[in-house]
């Protein structure tokens, strides 16, 4: 799937739920093109004294609600239509949330892995050099995302407070704790899909020892969603990373393949006790093969695209949360639905990183901190409020929860983007009689 389709995709799911969702036209239109786009062109050097170039971006979508916010992802595929798209589902996804936020997103088309150290420090501090001016604790505020972390965090915010001589823990989230950042930051994704899983649970009186579980990608988000619904029972009989998966129908131990993945940067399957580790039986199996696993229950935590027409007919799980942005074409979906197939969608599943990033944020303006369990408390309410009220809008209206969550985002857009006149208010003249 191209950067061009995931962008058609999301602005196509905007078009189609304009009308149904009951908004005036002028939500829709504003949805339809992003505010401001900044490309440029970041000059590095090279541990061996050479210079290489590099292209980044930033866009922000849409501020009606408030600051843009939005993670930066350091990734090859990275490309200015793969930031709108992005951008613009984060605008839906702070809203549905509630968070006083527009969308946002930035990233920089490189294999970070290829970078020593030394190299990806320069890399940030020569992203942050260049956007310096297009962001703000007030106007636009990064996060992290695919293959960037704290510390890379933590050097954009050192670079940035360096050029505007001044302390702005504020205008990055994500950042070590040290440097001003949240506790609970690093696990809130995971946790947030987590409440969902566990709410949905709930309603549908799951048994989460009979629950088995397909996770594709095993980055952060995926090894905590993984920790927690494991602790609750369920059983993960699979797990992938880019260059592949393993399956067992008797499942794995979480915490000894993260371990492991470490200290290896490969997803083995393993048991650890302390520091010794062995293999246990399992089937090595691709990421296409792990999508189409028999589970009750399929998480994919990767990249955007990886369910299209080309393989939804193969996809068995009765249940998908995505975990990624994306991760389901607007077709696919379409055929998962007609077969019965439950898609908790990326804006409600994915939004606990946001929704801690926003505790951060607020915590960084007012100079004082939280405590672990008053994190991950408001993060629980905001995430069951959001859940249940978007349960209430597809029980009542008939709509898939995806539809129902753009519904609600679209709504409460709309009721901003109201406040400031309409076509009816401007023709009737400001309402005077």
């Amino acid at each position: 799937m191209t950067a061009v389709d995931v962008w058609q995709d999301a602005l196509t799911r905007i078009s189609d739920l304009g009308e149904d969702a009951g908004v005036i036209p002028d939500v829709v239109e504003s949805l339809l093109y992003p505010d401001a786009l900044l490309e440029t062109s970041l000059r590095v050097r090279m541990d061996d004294g050479s210079i290489r170039h590099f292209r980044g971006f930033r866009c922000r979508y849409n501020n009606v609600l408030g600051p843009s916010k939005g993670g930066i992802r350091f990734h090859p595929q990275v490309s200015r239509t793969e930031m709108q798209a992005l951008a613009l589902w984060m605008t839906i996804k702070c809203a549905v949330l509630g968070l006083p936020f527009g969308g946002a997103k930035g990233g920089v088309a490189v294999q970070p892995k290829e970078l020593s150290p030394m190299e990806l420090e320069r890399l940030s501090r020569a992203y942050m050099r260049s956007m310096a001016d297009f962001i703000g604790p007030d106007i636009d505020i990064p996060a992290p995302d695919v293959y960037t972390n704290a510390m890379v965090m933590g050097w954009m915010a050192d670079e940035y407070e360096a050029i505007r001589r001044v302390k702005a823990p504020a205008v990055i989230t994500g950042k070590p704790i040290a440097l001003g950042g949240s506790q609970g930051r690093e696990e809130a994704t995971g946790r947030g899909a987590y409440i969902c899983i566990r709410e949905l649970g709930r309603r549908r009186n799951w048994q989460p020892e009979q629950m088995r579980v397909a996770i594709q990608g095993f980055g952060n988000a995926a090894y905590h969603v993984a920790r927690l619904l494991q602790a609750d029972g369920y059983n993960i009989v699979a797990i992938s990373d880019s260059k592949g998966g393993i399956y067992s129908e008797k499942g794995f131990n979480i915490e000894s393949l993260w371990q492991e993945k470490q200290k290896s940067r490969k997803v083995r399957a393993v048991y650890c006790e302390q520091s010794v580790c062995q293999l246990v039986e399992h089937v090595e199996i691709s990421n296409d093969e792990l999508l189409a696993l028999d589970v009750d229950l399929l998480i994919p935590a990767a990249l955007e695209g990886v369910i299209g027409a080309d393989n939804v007919d193969g996809i068995r799980a009765k249940t998908i949360v995505e975990v990624a942005n994306g991760p389901i074409r607007a077709v696919a979906e379409s055929a998962l639905l007609a077969r019965g197939v439950t898609v908790v969608p990326d804006v409600l599943a994915n939004a606990g990183g946001v929704t801690v990033s926003y505790f951060e944020w607020v915590q960084n303006r007012s100079g004082y901190f939280w405590s672990i369990e008053k994190v991950r408390n408001e993060l629980e309410d905001l995430m069951t409020r959001a859940l249940h009220e978007i349960f209430r809008i597809a029980e009542e209206e008939g709509r898939s929860l995806r539809n129902a969550a753009y519904v609600l985002a679209l709504r409460r857009i709309g009721k901003a983007v109201t406040a400031h006149g309409t076509k009816e208010y401007f023709q009737t003249g400001g309402g005077k009689d």
